[in-house]
């Protein structure tokens, strides 16, 4: 199961769009409230969740995903129980997905020191010692995805959709969805 942490202040497009490309090709989504199951966006956009973070069996997580947003980062960072829920999908070497200021959330735990990563331009300082790759799209390093920003939010949704059910189930949902990014 592919788990979608929501704080407050979220990106919308960046957690709305991957968990729609997933759900299409048939991985199991799970978008998680973080505070609460109604979650509140960076555009004001109030998401209902599918649970709380309360509810959510950790070890049901195949792939954790963290949407950018300040706002959103921000909520995730300063929460302990998605910090625990955090490092204990990196501890069991799970899939572990960030976008646009989410990689920063990675950077901090120490998580992508000295790998290939991307985030949100302008925020490269705030990556640590990750080997930041200006310019990409979505970056793949280990069991760590990035993305850079709302932009890649398809792209990411992609790759997600690639690494968990292959490259034929992503070539098909292009297809589908007449993407021609």
């Amino acid at each position: 199961m592919v788990a979608i942490l929501l704080g407050k202040g979220f990106e919308e497009a960046e957690a709305v769009v991957p968990a729609d490309l997933l759900r299409r090709a048939g991985v199991e989504v799970r978008l998680v409230g973080v505070g609460g199951r109604q979650v509140t966006s960076s555009h004001g956009i109030t998401i209902t969740a599918d649970l709380t973070l309360e509810e959510l069996d950790r070890d049901q997580v195949e792939l954790l995903m963290l949407p950018g947003g300040m706002g959103g980062v921000e909520t995730l960072s300063g929460d302990v129980r998605a910090q625990a829920l955090i490092q204990h999908c990196y501890n069991e070497g799970r899939w572990l997905a960030a976008i646009c200021a989410a990689p920063t959330i990675l950077a901090n735990l120490g998580m992508l020191d000295r790998r290939n990563a991307v985030c949100y331009p302008g925020m490269e300082e705030l990556m640590g010692s990750a080997v930041v790759q200006k310019g990409a799209g979505v970056v793949v390093d280990g069991h760590m995805i990035t993305a850079e920003a709302a932009g890649s939010a398809f792209p990411f949704g992609l790759k997600l959709v690639e690494i968990l059910r292959g490259p034929e189930a992503a070539a098909r949902l292009v297809h589908e969805i007449h993407y021609h990014g």
